[in-house]
């Protein structure tokens, strides 16, 4: 006689794949069952060993063409920063702060599509979406605190040309190579204390043998989800996060902007006008091309799941870790006369970096 028991968990997943070998109707695509037999087990705390990434929801037909233009932006913003981090480098004309900013920029764009895309294609060519649930916390981790750190630099970068158009004859004595360092590490380590308790409000949940997240790499709010419990602390934490990295800097960064547009149309030359909102327009540029994907994300992951389609979420949360990695070089290769100018010295300049 068989003794009927009521299940622990809830939202428990339906495992009758695993116990008559065929895909229940509830499975759209036969390897996501598959995940779901092969690691159901949980550990003795309740963590997942592992997830399974599924890529993009409802495109998985069309996943092998997806991730050819991303392997293609992928090799595009490789070649293109360490190009401008190559120049920058290996050129002592170059190490100004605007381009000491611009340098770091660039190894942080390296990090954070480097940190996502490979797994990414991995998932999308090979349905290789298996990753230890430790893995998974780390590439969450370092996905949203190299993308605080980039805010940061972005508002140094504003507060760089605050500095050279608002009060430029003090601008060497105010921005020296120390005050860049402290910039930089007071970035670092206020994007590591900002996503550092993401680990421990993941950790502390039960996940039910959740462990199937339609995703091409971990972010935090798509892990908690996965949880089959109250997952309100993180969703607050992760908006007051969210507010004060990005949603602080892009303020500061539209404030100083004000002040930037303020003293340049007071200046008495048109060709001094046109050079600085030159240098600025590189700038805003890149700013819009990392703010706007990001803010979008953000926004339709916690207010419109259900009037955006789950696909194109997803979709646009892997093209804000590649379109600002690939277009920034671009920008800035494009509209800065220096770096430009020394583009076609850059096969000695690789000679001599070797």
């Amino acid at each position: 006689m068989t003794s009927q028991k009521k299940s622990f968990y809830v939202n428990e997943p339906d495992l009758s794949c695993c116990r008559t070998g065929v895909p229940s109707a509830t499975w759209t695509e036969p390897f996501i069952c598959q995940a779901e037999c092969q690691h159901s087990n949980i550990s003795d705390d309740h963590l997942p060993a592992t997830l399974f990434l599924t890529g993009i929801p409802g495109l998985e037909w069309a996943h092998v063409w997806i991730a050819i233009p991303f392997c293609a932006m992928y090799i595009v913003a490789l070649a293109g920063n360490a190009t401008l981090i190559l120049i920058i480098v290996t050129d002592s004309a170059l190490h100004a702060p605007m381009y000491l900013f611009l340098c770091l920029l660039s190894l942080t764009d390296l990090a954070l599509s480097s940190t996502t895309v490979p797994k990414m294609l991995a998932i999308l060519w090979f349905q290789a979406g298996e990753i230890s649930f430790d893995g998974c916390l780390a590439q969450m981790f370092c996905v949203h605190s190299i993308y605080a750190l980039e805010s940061s630099v972005l508002l140094a970068m504003a507060f760089d040309r605050y500095v050279a158009i608002c009060n430029p004859l003090r601008y060497t004595t105010i921005l020296n190579h120390a005050v860049i360092g402290r910039i930089g590490l007071v970035g670092i380590f206020r994007s590591i204390a900002l996503v550092s308790p993401f680990i421990f409000l993941l950790r502390r949940l039960p996940y039910c043998q959740h462990h199937v997240m339609a995703h091409t790499y971990c972010e935090h709010m798509g892990i908690a989800r996965l949880a089959c419990t109250n997952i309100t602390v993180n969703i607050v934490y992760g908006l007051t996060v969210a507010l004060l990295a990005v949603g602080l800097d892009s303020i500061l960064i539209a404030v100083s902007y004000g002040f930037i547009l303020h003293a340049v149309f007071r200046l008495p030359s048109q060709d001094a006008r046109h050079k600085a909102l030159s240098t600025c327009g590189s700038h805003l540029g890149v700013i819009l091309v990392f703010y706007i994907p990001a803010f979008f994300s953000f926004l339709t992951h916690r207010f419109g799941q259900h009037r955006v389609p789950r696909h194109v979420h997803i979709f646009l949360a892997n093209l804000y870790v590649l379109v600002p990695p690939v277009l920034n070089p671009i920008i800035y290769g494009a509209r800065t006369k220096e770096i430009r100018s020394r583009l076609p010295r850059l096969p000695h300049l690789w000679k001599v970096s070797v």
